[in-house]
């Protein structure tokens, strides 16, 4: 059975439960962050549970919050980086009546009991609480053994944990995808007939859980889970419109499982949440848009990627996602399908699909664009047409060789050399170009104003020579760039 190392526990923690216990009341770290550290995982948040109440915690700290009904009160750490420690959760024990609403109970009671608050808790790995000071663990309900077999168990009867708040139907999951457990088979049996209680839960609280389990290493597995126990479609039923739905040829699996491993595969890069769901959502307007073609005998799918936006767009506000954090997923959605066959793209081509997408947004589509081909069951996340891609997206991204790299321009050489408008400037300007593209340090106002004065002694015929030589060093330049570009991603 595992130890907890008081070497992996915050100063910042320590601080608060030994200024609990020193006013002459119990403090236990509690919850996840015991699991955590039982299991070896770096907490994401911390919280203490205490027989001290919410006016007595506060009157202990220089800075805390209170404002819910259930007692617990916020102590705010501003100095410290770690944004886990920037606010450690005090509550004290309590009691809680029935769940009329299947979400928030009636009324709380607190108590001086640990027993009392860790009853009401939802997993047995998560009723776990540690005293610090005493090196003492309180494991009422065998949730050390069931963090040793690796399960996620429900605290005694798994209905009235779920009838008490229906958001854990959903959390069991995610806490089975974040830590690679299984959930017990009467825990799993209770999920899959209490799941429609989930239509009870406000749909942010729901889109955390969501958030969480596509950020978990293992999304597929989650998500299929989420499938067979008769939950997903409280969460997001368009997702299983996609099961046993036939693709083209292209493809080896069907749309949901296509959608499944390109979401797995975003998540085994690293990738963030909205490439994840971009990645899941990308195909998932297939099912509306399934058409069959008897002349090429096979599946087609026209406007899915137009469609796929709208219903993203939907799901996201319905699920409360931000409305700049939506926009950009339905994007990424919307224009996954940007190019086909790499010996037909055109340079303006790309250019269009930068501002479709904005600059900031275009390499995010290529990670899309690769999780949708290894979603395929392709073995190459690199090929010869991604790379075309990158390299293609790179010349439109770069800055073009042009006079608009010089510190002048036309009508402060009118200014400078009292020339009128004509081809005189144009010239100028091009043979300015060339002596900056041998020598960058020559690209100074001054030094161009002063060269500007000499060149417009020059004949028309000689600055005209002098320009056409600016721009053949221009085109020169520019083949390099490109060369270059192309050879970094192994392109012609």
């Amino acid at each position: 059975m595992s130890k907890i190392d008081k070497f992996n526990i915050p100063k910042e923690v320590s601080h608060v439960t030994k200024t609990i216990e020193n006013a002459g009341f119990e403090a236990y770290i509690v919850g996840g962050c015991v699991r955590d550290l039982l299991i070896g995982k770096a907490p994401k948040d911390w919280d203490v549970t205490t027989n001290a109440k919410p006016e007595e915690i506060e009157k202990l700290f220089d800075n805390t919050y209170y404002n819910n009904d259930y007692g617990t009160v916020g102590v705010v750490n501003d100095d410290v980086e770690d944004e886990t420690l920037k606010v450690v959760e005090v509550t004290p024990y309590r009691l809680e009546s029935e769940y009329s609403d299947s979400r928030r109970p009636d009324s709380v009671e607190f108590s001086d009991s640990i027993e009392h608050d860790l009853k009401r808790r939802d997993f047995t790995i998560n009723a776990i609480a540690y005293n610090e000071s005493k090196g003492q663990i309180i494991d009422l309900h065998e949730g050390q053994k069931d963090i040793d077999s690796k399960t996620v168990r429900a605290i005694g009867d798994p209905d009235v944990r779920f009838s008490e708040d229906a958001l854990r139907i959903l959390r069991a999951i995610r806490i089975s995808a974040e830590l690679g457990f299984k959930i017990e088979e009467k825990t799993k049996e209770s999920i899959k007939k209490d799941a429609k209680m989930l239509e009870k839960i406000a749909k942010e609280r729901i889109k955390d859980e969501f958030v969480r389990i596509i950020m978990s290493n293992k999304p597929m597995e989650a998500l299929e889970l989420a499938h067979e126990m008769e939950v997903l479609q409280f969460v997001v039923p368009e997702i299983e419109e996609g099961i046993g739905v036939k693709q083209n040829q292209a493809h080896a699996f069907t749309v949901w499982e296509h959608n499944l491993r390109s979401v797995q595969h975003a998540a085994e890069k690293g990738w963030s949440l909205e490439i994840r769901l971009s990645a899941l959502f990308h195909d998932i307007a297939k099912p509306a848009t399934s058409r069959w073609s008897d002349e090429k005998k096979d599946w087609s799918f026209h406007g899915h990627d137009v469609v796929g936006g709208r219903m993203t767009k939907k799901i996201l506000e319905r699920l409360k996602f931000p409305k700049k954090q939506a926009e950009k997923i339905v994007k990424l959605v919307r224009w996954h399908l940007f190019f086909s066959d790499p010996d037909q793209i055109t340079l303006s081509a790309v250019r269009r699909m930068v501002k479709n997408v904005g600059e900031e947004n275009i390499w995010h589509l290529m990670d899309v664009r690769e999780s949708d081909r290894i979603g395929m069951g392709r073995p190459k996340a690199n090929p010869y047409r991604l790379r075309k891609y990158r390299s293609m997206i790179e010349e439109a991204l770069r800055d073009p060789v042009s006079v608009a790299m010089l510190k002048i321009d036309g009508a402060k050489i009118m200014e400078v050399t009292r020339e009128t408008a004509g081809p005189k400037i144009g010239f100028i300007l091009h043979a300015l170009l060339e002596e900056v593209l041998d020598d960058p340090k020559l690209n100074t106002a001054e030094y161009l104003e002063e060269t500007s004065k000499k060149l417009i002694k020059l004949s028309e015929t000689e600055l005209k020579k002098l320009g056409d030589k600016g721009k053949d060093k221009k085109e020169e330049v520019e083949e390099k760039e490109i060369a270059g570009l192309r050879g970094k991603h192994w392109v012609k």
